[in-house]
């Protein structure tokens, strides 16, 4: 395992110019799209597709760097997110029935702002690439996980339970399984409130262990009220229990990386 800096990265949403800058600037990635980080771990949230114009360059170009880390002795881990899921149940289900708003698989994930390029330039490799993503990460002491959400407890009460509940729902293809899971994924803000907000993190964590969640799936903004073109650092709440890097990069933000060492300082 990498002993170098930590960096985490929230949702990318087709962000393929904003995300290679992002690594340029972080010092990850050098001009030829090399990885330049050595030893230090990035950890991507999830959400690599939908809302933006480039979803397959961004996934050829995280998994061409995720290669290069483990080569140099750093890793660039990533994680399942609700984006990730309706693209491959578009793909796999089409106009199967489902409890979505549009009323089926393919309809859900062109309403949630599918790009018909990124189905269309699909390969294997891509399948295979995302149907092995865990839903949730422990890294020094920090829980990782794409949603704000208390869902993860139907699929297990240890990381490990979580992700091979995940992994074997995925490699199913079941389609009610998965319309399941979408549904999950519509939770959010399970930590946000001002009462209960803080004591429910409390109760996540000492199920899954870590100190904060850092999580996705929640856009800044759409919190806080902010112009999206302004956040440009997570946001840190429930008690400093929760950090929330979902910049909202397809709503405007130049998005961020973050170091994840900092956060025991907020």
């Amino acid at each position: 395992m990498s002993a170098g800096p930590i960096f985490v990265l929230g949702d990318v949403h087709g962000q393929y110019e904003k995300l290679a800058n992002l690594f340029k600037e972080a010092g990850l990635m050098d001009a030829k799209q090399g990885w330049c980080g050595g030893d230090a771990q990035l950890w991507l949230l999830g959400d690599y597709f939908d809302r933006g114009p480039e979803g397959i360059a961004c996934l050829d170009l995280i998994m061409s760097l995720q290669g290069q880390a483990t080569n140099a002795g750093g890793l660039l881990g990533t994680l399942l997110g609700n984006h990730d899921v309706l693209l491959l149940a578009a793909l796999f289900f089409g106009e199967e029935a489902s409890t979505g708003s549009a009323g089926n698989f393919y309809a859900d994930w062109l309403h949630n702002g599918g790009n018909e390029a990124d189905l269309d330039a699909l390969t294997p490799a891509h399948m295979a690439w995302l149907l092995d993503l865990p839903g949730m990460a422990l890294v020094e002491g920090r829980l990782l996980a794409h949603a704000d959400a208390q869902f993860y407890l139907r699929y297990g009460h240890s990381i490990p339970q979580v992700n091979r509940g995940l992994s074997a729902l995925l490699q199913a293809r079941q389609s009610t399984a998965w319309d399941g899971l979408l549904k999950d994924f519509n939770q959010r803000r399970y930590f946000w409130d001002p009462e209960t907000g803080a004591d429910n993190a409390r109760t996540f964590l000492g199920i899954y262990g870590g100190k904060q969640l850092i999580h996705g799936h929640s856009p800044i903004s759409r919190l806080t009220g902010q112009r999206p073109d302004l956040v440009q650092t997570p946001l840190v709440y429930a008690e400093g229990l929760c950090i929330n890097i979902d910049g909202g990069m397809y709503l405007g933000s130049p998005g961020f990386i973050y170091p994840l060492g900092e956060s025991s300082d907020e």
